[in-house]
């Protein structure tokens, strides 16, 4: 693991626990209300979009927490060199390098 300092990792490690908490809470929410968008004043396609993303974004904070298990966590999963403690800390599930994130898109 890049070096990261215990109270920061701790910090990044909460911050990563609190998203899964609002996804996984958001996603329940929902999914509750996809059998009747309209009730909700959004329509089918926007419920599925937001399904969607908030799908994504959990299963991103999930593999986050998951290299902080093994390890692996700060390290760019393209390069493996290691992502700036700034870059987690603005956005925690980054599993890519600024570089190799642009490469991607």
């Amino acid at each position: 693991m890049p070096t990261i300092s215990d109270s920061r990792l701790q910090s990044l490690r909460s911050a990563l626990h609190h998203q899964f908490e609002s996804q996984a809470e958001e996603l329940s929410r929902l999914s509750r209300h996809a059998s009747n968008p309209e009730h909700n004043g959004m329509d089918r396609h926007t419920v599925t979009a937001l399904l969607d993303s908030t799908r994504q974004a959990l299963a991103d904070t999930t593999e986050a927490l998951k290299r902080m298990t093994d390890g692996t966590y700060g390290v760019c999963e393209a390069c493996g060199r290691a992502i700036p403690v700034e870059r987690l800390e603005i956005l925690p599930h980054a599993g890519f390098c600024v570089p190799c994130q642009r490469t991607r898109r």
